[in-house]
């Protein structure tokens, strides 16, 4: 089955969204915890705190520390089904077992992070890549995930001031294309 999600986002100070189609049969588990995540909320609001243009974005550690915790549980991996394309989004991890909320976007085709096991769940639609290649790059991969966890983004705002958010995450009915 297929589930697509709006992500609306504030991009270098600008509302901006795109559409994410979301494919069970790819990942299971991942697309599974990313539909108890979204409707739980747990993406509004999140920093996207990790920009490496020419590879990845990466984002979901919610703003509120309580709230991280509470979800920080690891789900089983996936078999990956379909390759880290340009504009695919899979779940982080720190090796086998370990994901948990994190996800990045694929900005490029990443096919070399297949064989990690990094199992894409759900692809961005129409020109939505083009809204992902906005978000602001200057901080890198500056944040530090221990502190956004601890502090949530109350870190990210005192010491990333232009860094840019998901404002909402939310279930759609899949768009024709």
């Amino acid at each position: 089955s297929t589930q697509s999600t709006w992500v609306n986002t504030t991009v270098v100070g600008k509302q901006n969204s795109f559409i994410v189609n979301v494919t069970r049969s790819w990942s299971p588990h991942g697309a599974d915890r990313f539909y108890d995540l979204v409707t739980n909320k747990y993406y509004d609001n999140n920093g996207f705190f990790r920009v490496v243009p020419k590879f990845v974005v990466q984002f979901g550690i919610n703003g509120d520390p309580l709230t991280s915790l509470h979800w920080n549980k690891n789900i089983p991996d996936d078999k990956v089904i379909t390759s880290n394309t340009a504009g695919s989004l899979s779940f982080a991890s720190a090796g086998p077992g370990t994901r948990t909320t994190q996800i990045f976007i694929n900005l490029i085709d990443n096919a070399r992070l297949d064989n990690l096991g990094f199992s894409p769940f759900g692809k961005i639609l129409g020109n939505g890549l083009d809204v992902v290649n906005n978000i602001n790059s200057q901080y890198g991969q500056q944040p530090v995930q221990d502190f956004i966890y601890d502090e949530g983004n109350e870190y990210l705002k005192a010491n990333f001031p232009r860094l840019d958010y998901t404002t909402t995450a939310r279930l759609i009915k899949c768009p024709k294309n």
